[in-house]
């Protein structure tokens, strides 16, 4: 990275310039160069619209939520407390690694049972790249939206694509 200040010949990365001391932070900051990734690095999650949770309690029992995926033909359901506030995400991931094959044994038992506990969230404010950084790094296709720790929606890879398919379309 070469200093705006001195011209000296820095290490790519260096927050300073190693021989003027000068700031070298803003040399940095990515550039959008189109409009798809200027939507990536501005637009805020809440660009892909509210999607009501649908949202089980702990205790419902795992039959009832299957049930509730298949007639509500989603991919994860949020599971919430008495006071809305999230404590799990039951995903078609969960079903397959912890319920596939034991559902006669598990079709009362608790949903507390198969749910990934404290699930990634993000807020209405939080970036698309941002969004899709949590996604990718933690293989999530469903992402929770919070609110002061209560979900208000749940954006899925498929709004994404759908967002960037329509901007490309438009």
């Amino acid at each position: 990275m070469i200093c705006p200040n001195c011209s000296f010949d820095n290490l790519p990365g260096s927050e300073t310039c190693a021989r003027c001391q000068q700031d070298l932070t803003q040399l940095d900051v990515p550039i959008a160069q189109d409009r798809v990734q200027r939507s990536l690095m501005e637009d805020p999650v809440s660009v892909l619209g509210q999607h009501t949770p649908i949202a089980v309690r702990p205790n419902a029992s795992i039959h009832e939520a299957i049930q509730t995926m298949l007639t509500r033909n989603i991919g994860a359901l949020l599971v919430t407390d008495d006071e809305g506030k999230l404590v799990g995400i039951l995903s078609e991931r969960d079903l397959l690694a912890k319920v596939a094959g034991e559902v006669a044994l598990t079709e009362e038992r608790p949903v507390r049972d198969f749910m990934t506990r404290n699930p990634e969230t993000v807020v209405a404010t939080d970036t698309l790249a941002f969004a899709l950084g949590k996604m990718d790094s933690g293989g999530y296709r469903h992402l929770p939206v919070v609110q002061d720790g209560k979900p208000v929606s749940m954006i899925s890879v498929r709004d994404v694509l759908t967002h960037f398919t329509r901007m490309c379309n438009g």
